[in-house]
């Protein structure tokens, strides 16, 4: 990835993770810059959580990790989760973990949290740029989160994400469990990302679904990342085109 003058946000060097004697991450290698979208795809169980997780500090117990993270030039080691979240780290995680029984309008007012306590006061300004990516939270603002459907509780996610003004933004799965028209309007609302300036790294079993919006992609297989570059070059790849998008078609 050659971005030139870009500016680095993410850089992960020999990053591994593991549990107990498993490892489930090994030598992982990666760079995200800014406004770019960066995917990593692969199978189930390959190892794309485990290392977004790692990336954020944020292995569950028995869980430990190796290597270098640093973000934007300063390394990682030993900066806790809720540090990285100050410094503009954003995780939204497969299982979104909104909270179903506050309105909307309030998850997404917990996502600007971080950055009242560090003393901003213009939260509103970026719920009307929330807004602006996602009409349909607008208009059930008031609505309980847990009645939204599927695709309005990933676009909430999202969105809260946002609120607390990352500089890279981690997203896992999000396609998970959501249907075709679905999936298609959660990518197109993600590419749209990229006019934000955010640094997006996007770990996405749906690899066409990905690949078309990224910059640049990754595949990782039983936690070992074997190719790398340009994502329209991974698309039409011979072997990423058998293993990854000869049944994914439709998903697409």
């Amino acid at each position: 990835m050659n971005g030139g003058a870009m500016e680095r946000i993410l850089e992960v060097e020999g990053l591994g993770a593991r549990y107990g004697k498993v490892d489930a991450v090994r030598g992982a290698t990666l760079a995200v810059e800014a406004g770019r979208i960066v995917t990593v795809i692969g199978p189930n169980g390959a190892g794309k959580s485990t290392l977004l997780n790692a990336i954020m500090g944020a292995l569950p117990p028995g869980g430990t990790s190796s290597g270098r993270v640093a973000f934007l030039g300063e390394d990682l080691t030993g900066v806790p989760v809720e540090r990285r979240v100050a410094r503009g780290m954003c995780l939204v995680p497969e299982r979104r973990e909104l909270f179903g029984s506050m309105s909307v309008a309030d998850n997404l007012a917990l996502g600007a949290y971080t950055p009242r306590k560090q003393g901003r006061r213009d939260h509103l300004e970026q719920l009307e740029v929330v807004y602006g990516l996602f009409p349909r939270l607008k208009q059930r603002a008031r609505q309980a989160a847990g009645t939204l459907s599927g695709g309005e509780r990933q676009m909430l996610a999202v969105g809260r994400a946002l609120m607390a003004r990352p500089r890279l933004l981690m997203l896992d799965e999000p396609s998970l469990g959501l249907a075709p028209l679905i999936i298609k309007e959660i990518f197109h609302i993600i590419d749209g990302l990229r006019r934000t300036g955010v640094a997006t790294l996007l770990v996405e079993q749906n690899a066409r679904a990905a690949l078309q919006v990224a910059d640049y992609g990754y595949v990782i297989e039983t936690g070992d990342i074997v190719m790398q570059g340009p994502a329209a070059e991974l698309a039409n790849d011979p072997k990423v085109i058998e293993t990854y998008l000869g049944l994914g078609k439709q998903a697409a």
